[in-house]
């Protein structure tokens, strides 16, 4: 299989519904989600806690359980086919091969009673005939790569036994195993100290230069975000509310949501000052409000964003935003 050319869509995730169904409810949990990802590009999807992220990434996968998930509409396409009509086996020949997924506490992913070697090598015998010898060299060299020392002993090391770097870069080694075209990372930096999270967003940075990865970097924090994107997809309630270039994004905001997230940076406020955060919350999806789910919330809002679902509107360049309001008087952006 050959990767697309750096101006082809590896991936496209269009139109995505999904929901979650219990007894006396339903929530909406992505309504007409759209995001793609060229070859050797970085995207980032950002937003708040329940916003639909990681629902988005494990549709990609076929990891939502059903029940109680259900997709109800869209394409994922991934390299031209739809990934949504596959079975469990199919899915099965993809996931970790063609497409690889890093979460983020390695603790809960890692099984504690496998050292990390049988774990990295389980990775690449699931889609791979290789003999013993081939096996522990590439698994050493893998662990080599991500930048662990010793990597032969850490091979028969248990995943209690090494920092939360350490197990992040295992985490990494095995999501690379089978050199897939993506890698999906969802918050891989949450758990670590800053030192760490700095290392490991590099790690990020070398390995994609020298494999021409593509990677979709899942994450609430705008800092991470600053540092690595090449687009960003700003998600809001299960809705994509902006997305544009990573200079659009930080220097010329046009959704009064990403305005809130940027203004919330510590960067971006005085010494001395309180720290400013979006009022509210993200609604419950399965209560959200009508209109623009963002309205109760925003400084912005009129009488027409209440009742009004709100449509794209096109800045040039890519840099799309729902907000009609600021798109029709542009003299309220500050």
């Amino acid at each position: 299989m050959t990767r697309e050319s750096l101006n082809g869509k590896l991936i496209s995730v269009r139109d995505l519904h999904v929901e979650f169904r219990g007894r006396h409810f339903t929530a909406r949990a992505l309504e007409g989600v759209g995001y793609d990802v060229g070859t050797g590009e970085t995207v980032c999807l950002v937003g708040e806690s329940g916003c639909g992220k990681t629902v988005s990434a494990l549709s990609i996968l076929g990891l939502l359980p059903s029940p109680p998930a259900f997709v109800t509409g869209g394409e994922i396409l991934f390299k031209g086919e739809d990934l949504l009509p596959k079975d469990e086996g199919e899915f099965q020949a993809v996931r970790g091969n063609q497409i690889s997924m890093i979460f983020q506490e390695p603790m809960t992913s890692l099984n504690p009673v496998f050292t990390i070697g049988d774990q990295i090598k389980e990775a690449i015998l699931a889609h791979e005939e290789i003999s013993d010898r081939e096996l522990e060299a590439r698994c050493v060299s893998l662990l080599k790569d991500v930048g662990i020392p010793s990597p032969k002993d850490r091979m028969r090391d248990y995943p209690h036994q090494l920092s939360g770097g350490q197990r992040q870069r295992a985490m990494i080694a095995m999501a690379l195993a089978c050199n897939p075209d993506l890698i999906i990372a969802d918050e891989p930096t949450t758990a670590l100290d800053v030192t760490v999270q700095v290392q490991i967003l590099k790690l990020f940075q070398k390995i994609q230069k020298e494999r021409a990865l593509s990677i979709l970097y899942i994450t609430h924090d705008l800092g991470v975000v600053a540092q690595i994107a090449d687009r960003i997809f700003v998600m809001y309630a299960g809705i994509i509310a902006e997305q544009g270039s990573a200079r659009e994004i930080f220097h010329s905001p046009r959704h009064p949501y990403t305005m809130g997230l940027l203004a919330s940076l510590p960067a971006r406020t005085r010494r001395g000052q309180r720290l400013y955060s979006v009022p509210g919350a993200v609604p419950d999806p399965s209560n959200k409000p009508p209109g623009c789910p963002f309205h109760p919330r925003c400084n912005f809002t009129q009488e027409s964003c209440a009742r009004n679902f709100p449509g794209v509107c096109d800045w040039g360049d890519g840099h799309l935003a729902r907000c009609p309001v600021l798109y029709k008087n542009p003299e309220l952006i500050p």
